[in-house]
């Protein structure tokens, strides 16, 4: 059984259905995973003039259909790793069991809760600098967050960009001090402190700004940007296996260094779901390689 749809889940189905193991794919709310709400994709390898972030998911649910997977629409909302087999729940309601679970469930982008920001989510809106950042090239952006990872994504674009705006509310950072450093001496990165985001503001062509508010006068204005990217967090959709399954703090599931093996023998863990660090659809396809290799080895155990 797979959980999830994005890169790593069916990239474990490509594998698991090719070693004759009967994948099934409960595919979740959000069919595709984050690729599906990026626009083209220029950094996954094949595609030399890139390819649309739904299609190159598309092309990856027909290859694991075509190879032999079974690809089942519902998410999974609860889970009994007590005994064998291993037991997930469907939508609330049935009960399907398997001999081998890879969880590629993915990680949400945190977002704001302001106004425009989801209508312009993929056109302008991003959580993800080293995805989207090729298209603003020498173009003004901003940055929301203050921690190390949005140290890195400003740090990133202004490589790209004309100039590179970090909004952050409150007036110091989170980031640790060597990547404050490197923020406050890069020449076109500004730092906006105490400032709110208040609207993603835009046209049919995309973003045109952010409005924010000055904490301190209260005063608001829009920051003139064609892309903004969020850098406040993401959240492990791992939930329904942490009864079970061992996790960080963030939530995060922990397998066994240098292994997508979990805690519970025959459970794997594959993509974002288990990764701090790089969140890109390649690792989280080479990942989901791994978990079918890993499950494979397991079954053949038994």
């Amino acid at each position: 059984m797979i959980v999830g749809s994005g890169p790593a889940g069916y990239t474990a189905a490509i594998y698991a259905a090719r070693a004759n193991m009967g994948p099934v794919i409960y595919t979740g709310m959000e069919l595709g995973g984050q690729l599906t709400t990026t626009t083209t994709i220029e950094n996954f390898p094949g595609f030399p003039t890139g390819i649309d972030g739904t299609q190159l998911v598309e092309n990856m649910r027909a290859q694991a259909e075509n190879l032999g997977a079974k690809i089942v629409m519902g998410t999974i909302t609860d889970s009994d790793f007590s005994g064998r087999p291993l037991r997930l729940q469907v939508d609330g309601a049935d009960w399907v069991e398997a001999d081998c679970v890879i969880i590629a469930t993915g990680a949400s982008a945190k977002y704001l809760g302001i106004p425009g920001e989801q209508h312009f989510r993929g056109s302008g809106v991003s959580a993800c600098a080293t995805c989207d950042g090729f298209f603003y090239r020498k173009q003004d952006v901003a940055v929301i967050g203050g921690g190390d990872t949005a140290c890195e994504e400003a740090l990133y674009l202004s490589g790209l960009c004309n100039k590179v705006y970090m909004i952050i509310r409150r007036d110091q950072m989170r980031a640790s001090q060597i990547m404050q450093e490197r923020v406050k001496t890069r020449e076109n990165i500004e730092i906006l402190w105490q400032s709110i985001p208040l609207e993603v503001m835009g046209d049919a062509s995309g973003v045109t700004g952010i409005k924010i508010e000055d904490k301190k006068s209260g005063e608001t204005r829009v920051v003139a940007v064609a892309g903004i990217f969020l850098a406040v967090g993401h959240h492990p959709n791992s939930e329904v296996f942490a009864k079970w399954i061992t996790t960080n703090s963030e939530g995060y599931i922990i397998t066994e260094p240098g292994s997508p093996k979990t805690n519970i023998a025959g459970v794997f863990a594959a993509g974002d779901v288990k990764d701090l660090h790089y969140k890109q659809a390649i690792t989280a396809a080479a990942a989901g390689c791994q978990a079918a290799i890993e499950a494979d080895r397991y079954l053949q155990s038994l």
